[in-house]
């Protein structure tokens, strides 16, 4: 949440749904937290978007159908496990300005 800048409320608001969704599981106590329920490499980005914020690009028309049929190729086809190694790769490569 202080990395992203998001509030921990709706963090855990977030992340409720996705626990009752079977993708992650919580626990309680000291060493509480949460984690994923399954293998990071099963799950697809396209699946937490639309548990978040439902069917993606359903009422798009058009140029915007088209633009969403393709997003949506590129959410469904990215995992978690994915988006996970990019973010690891893009921390640890250095920075070049010109």
């Amino acid at each position: 949440a202080r990395r992203r800048d998001i509030p921990v409320q709706f963090l855990e608001q977030l992340f409720a749904v996705l626990r009752r969704a079977g993708v992650l599981r919580s626990q309680r106590g000291v060493k509480g937290g949460y984690s994923f329920a399954r293998d990071p490499r099963e799950i697809t980005v396209l699946e937490i978007v639309e548990l978040l914020d439902g069917a993606f690009g359903a009422d798009a028309e058009g140029v915007f159908a088209d633009a969403a049929a393709a997003a949506r190729a590129v959410l469904e086809r990215t995992t978690v496990a994915d988006v996970i190694e990019r973010e690891a790769r893009e921390a640890g490569a250095p920075m070049y300005y010109i």
